[in-house]
């Protein structure tokens, strides 16, 4: 493990610094996942994701993928299809030790009315003058991942992603960021290690004033030109052990927890310089062509009309079937009751050749 005390000395300065001007929340569009199989698991694919979709949760896996290419595409609908989340990702290897990889993410609710000048000259109602735009996150990451001699294999990989937000021609953003992980297999076991963000991800906003300018002056509020948002570093680590429960049926059974350091989050395990959001997922399959998952995670406090508490956790369940070097993947994930849809269907298609 040469490398993780390089990576602590990477992420101590930023963590350090950040606390106090960085928001809690930023790009948490990536913090949604991808792929119907780690959706399924509850996000625990820190130490087990082999296959192209390892871009996103830990680029060490690349180099578990054992065709020559593979790509994946993933589509799901959030908030009763007002939210339309996709994923599309390439990987091929480079040589013998080596991966390399391309993701392009979005997140993003299209067709949102503009309203402004719904009323004509005359104060009519003209339906005419309503335009349309569209609200979108966009990640495009770059992965490389290779192979050390050390520890009989240790498996390494990094990152390279570049972000775009934007909000119709109202305002729009760039941001710039590098993710690292590791990955080791011992007899049956698996370890990862997964830090995004590792030196902070700066989110550059440009405001359209003139587009704006009315409309806020009409609330007395004061409109910024442009600003920086900062995403702080957040540490992944995962263990997985695999089972034969039969001849035909194995068992994988999987744990991660995600650290964050920009203050006290809602989560099971919480400080004002540390919070742990645990995860736990399983994936029995028969003959690897078949396959049944589960995952729980998302442990919260929350507080009832009374003022009293109570624990809510989000529960997860999916199926996998492969045929050859072609896979569909399918995941019914808990997004937490915020609408009346709790409920959002993932799938996913991924093939080799």
């Amino acid at each position: 493990m040469k490398l993780l005390p390089l990576l602590l000395l990477l992420l101590t300065p930023c963590l350090l610094s950040g606390q106090a001007t960085a928001p809690k929340y930023s790009n948490e569009f990536l913090s949604i996942g991808i792929g119907a199989r780690g959706l399924g698991m509850g996000r625990t694919q820190t130490a087990v994701v082999n296959d192209v979709t390892a871009g996103y949760w830990n680029p060490a896996g690349l180099l578990d993928i054992t065709t020559k290419y593979e790509a994946a595409l993933m589509h799901a609908e959030y908030f009763a299809g007002i939210a339309k989340y996709d994923y599309a990702g390439f990987a091929t290897p480079i040589d013998s030790v080596s991966h390399l990889a391309v993701s392009a993410i979005r997140f993003g609710v299209d067709d949102i009315p503009d309203t402004r000048f719904l009323f004509d000259a005359n104060g009519a109602i003209n339906y005419n003058n309503v335009t349309f735009f569209s609200a979108a996150d966009y990640a495009f990451l770059v992965s490389y991942a290779r192979r050390l001699p050390w520890l009989g294999g240790l498996q390494a990989g990094a990152n390279v992603k570049v972000i775009h937000r934007n909000v119709g021609n109202f305002a729009n953003a760039w941001g710039f960021g590098f993710d690292v992980g590791l990955m080791l297999k011992r007899k049956g076991w698996r370890a990862g290690l997964m830090a995004r963000d590792v030196t902070s991800t700066f989110n550059a906003w440009s405001i359209n004033t003139a587009l704006l300018q009315s409309t806020y002056a009409q609330t007395n509020n004061r409109l910024t030109a442009n600003s920086v948002e900062i995403t702080l570093p957040k540490l992944s680590a995962g263990i997985a052990r695999s089972f034969a429960i039969a001849k035909s049926v194995g068992l994988l059974a999987t744990a991660d927890a995600d650290f964050t350091f920009d203050g006290k989050r809602n989560v099971l395990i919480r400080s004002g310089a540390v919070s742990v959001d645990p995860h736990v997922g399983l994936e029995a399959d028969y003959r690897q062509l078949a396959f049944l998952r589960l995952g729980a995670g998302e442990v919260q406090r929350l507080k009832d009309f009374d003022s009293s508490t109570y624990t809510v956790f989000q529960p997860n369940f999916g199926v996998g079937f492969r045929l050859g070097k072609f896979a569909i993947d399918y995941a019914l994930t808990d997004i937490g009751d915020l609408s009346e849809s709790p409920y959002s269907h993932v799938f996913s298609l991924k093939a080799g050749f």
